[in-house]
């Protein structure tokens, strides 16, 4: 037997077995969906309408196909796969999996093989092309699971594109800038199957990593890659059990996630805004992150690194009476400076801050009065100096000024 003939046994068989067991056809059909409605729960219905029609035509193509098959062994299935597949992807569509439909094709397979064997039987076939027969039917059925599973994977794989193709839309319209009309975002959100909350934050993570943490995420999550970032719209975010939730998704994922503001729905711009520039501030190290990242908690961070071009101005100016310093005096009197605007001016405060005697932070805040003079006392100054220190001595204001 050549290759081709083992992976179809049906080739071999003499063609004079198709006259046999063709009359066998019609009976044969009738006794298989009688046993498949008895034998596999999910079919257990009468075959009418267009599922039993669905059913039927498999069935009695089947049994037409394998005749034609075995008459002309040269043909080729070709069209026939269609019926097939369209059988696998009928179930993904009435919410099964594969399991009733390969049930089916093993009740086929058996019954068939039992009324065609006795039709050759009686006709008086020999033994050997007996037992070829048998394995040409149990072949022919596992080409036909075979065309079914691949029409599933199919149907599959175009439902969870159309899928992804609405999420999107529904997260592109969600953080819009202008917002989108309500009408087009309940519309959206209902063909993406999506309940409407009342409030919602966008998380934002690295694109690559958003179908790793989207399985880790609340149910009620819609995402969506966009603009280069994987984008997660989580509904009600400041709910009871809501930010643990968030938090263990993201460290349970090993992203790197930044949660925006929560926000109506219609302002979800703005939250998808800062969330994005967040990202970059922290991929910039202007933003310590560690697990999630929330916006809310950054604020004067992303000021700083947002304005980086202005705020590294200001710090040129307020800071100008450092710069006759060596590098390391310059160091410390930027540090007794900022701890001088954090505490207050209080010495004792300052002492504590910075871990220094309180005699040795006596000292440098005499000199940091002889190096800033009334600035110190002038609230204006104060805050411009604030401003400027953290600028400095986080970095974030060398590390860039890019728009949102």
């Amino acid at each position: 037997m050549t290759k081709t003939q083992h992976a179809e046994p049906w080739r071999a068989l003499p063609p004079e077995i198709a006259d046999l067991i063709e009359p066998e056809l019609e009976a044969t059909t009738d006794e298989i969906l009688a046993t498949i409605a008895r034998e596999v729960p999910d079919y257990a219905r009468p075959l009418e309408g267009s599922f039993g029609q669905g059913v039927r035509t498999g069935v009695s193509e089947a049994l037409r196909q394998f005749v034609e098959l075995v008459r002309s062994p040269s043909g080729d299935r070709g069209p026939g796969r269609g019926v097939y597949a369209a059988l696998g992807a009928g179930e993904l569509r009435e919410g099964r999996t594969l399991d009733a439909l390969q049930s089916a094709y093993r009740v086929g397979a058996r019954v068939a093989w039992r009324r065609l064997a006795a039709a050759a039987t009686r006709a008086g076939v020999e033994p050997e092309v007996l037992s070829l027969l048998a394995e040409s039917i149990f072949a022919y059925i596992e080409e036909l699971s075979a065309d079914s599973v691949e029409g599933y994977a199919e149907a599959r794989s175009r439902l969870e594109g159309e899928r992804r193709r609405r999420r999107r839309d529904l997260v592109t319209l969600l953080v819009r800038d202008p917002p989108a009309a309500e009408v087009d975002l309940r519309a959206a959100a209902e063909a993406a199957g999506w309940r409407v909350p009342r409030t919602a934050a966008v998380l934002v993570c690295d694109e690559q990593r958003l179908d790793r943490l989207s399985a880790r995420l609340p149910t009620d999550t819609v995402t969506a890659a966009l603009d280069g970032f994987g984008c997660a719209i989580v509904p009600d975010p400041d709910g009871p059990g809501r930010r643990a939730e968030i938090e263990l998704a993201v460290e349970a994922a090993k992203v790197r996630g930044v949660l925006g503001p929560t926000d109506p729905l219609r302002e979800l711009g703005a939250s998808w805004s800062l969330a994005r520039a967040t990202v970059r501030a922290v991929e910039a190290d202007a933003i310590a992150a560690r697990g999630l990242v929330r916006v809310e908690d950054a604020l004067s961070e992303l000021l700083l690194f947002e304005n980086g071009a202005l705020v590294e101005r200001l710090a040129a100016r307020r800071l100008a009476p450092f710069d006759p310093l060596t590098p390391k005096a310059r160091r410390r009197m930027e540090e007794t400076a900022l701890a001088f605007v954090q505490q207050q001016g209080n010495a004792a405060a300052m002492s504590r801050a910075l871990g220094l005697h309180a005699q040795t932070a006596r000292y440098r805040l005499s000199r940091l009065r002889e190096l800033l003079g009334d600035t110190l006392d002038d609230p204006d100054g104060r805050f411009e100096l604030e401003l400027a220190l953290r600028a400095r001595l986080t970095g974030s204001g060398r590390r860039g000024s890019k728009p949102y």
